[in-house]
């Protein structure tokens, strides 16, 4: 019996629930880098950075290719730089929200008074949600996985 979509998917973003893995797949999105290159850049040890290597590569995220005793590493797939893209745009729609609440909250005064204080913008959320619709759309052929 195959695994549902879901399934895949869960396991996929679990792969990238990592702060490591995602600052490798930023430096990679923007181009091919050496480990000693990622080192300097992400502020973990070596072993560190090898283990974390290690997951993105066998969930076929990052490709390795040695030149002498180099190893440079590339995202496996374009896609991976868009999803990070998109990432980033749903979380500034977030925190944009947010910080609109905090200001209303602020504004507020805090004076224990009923002033009534405007939920974030939803626009930005319901925005996020269409993409990740139209992005599951394209991904799984809209079985809402």
């Amino acid at each position: 019996m195959s695994t549902p979509l879901y399934r895949l998917k869960a396991e996929f973003f679990k792969t990238l629930g990592h702060p490591v893995r995602i600052r490798v797949l930023e430096l990679l999105s923007e181009r091919d880098h050496a480990v000693s290159e990622m080192l300097n850049e992400v502020g973990v040890e070596a072993a560190h950075l090898s283990q974390q290597l290690a997951v993105l590569r066998r969930a076929g995220l990052v490709t390795a290719r040695r030149e002498g005793s180099t190893v440079h590493y590339t995202l496996a797939d374009p896609g991976v730089a868009e999803l990070l893209r998109v990432a980033r745009t749903i979380l500034t729609g977030v925190l944009a929200g947010q910080a609109e609440l905090l200001a209303d909250l602020r504004a507020a005064g805090g004076s224990g008074d009923d002033a009534s204080v405007e939920a974030p913008d939803d626009a930005a959320n319901e925005a996020g949600d269409q993409a990740g619709d139209q992005a599951g759309d394209k991904n799984d052929g809209g079985s809402g996985g």
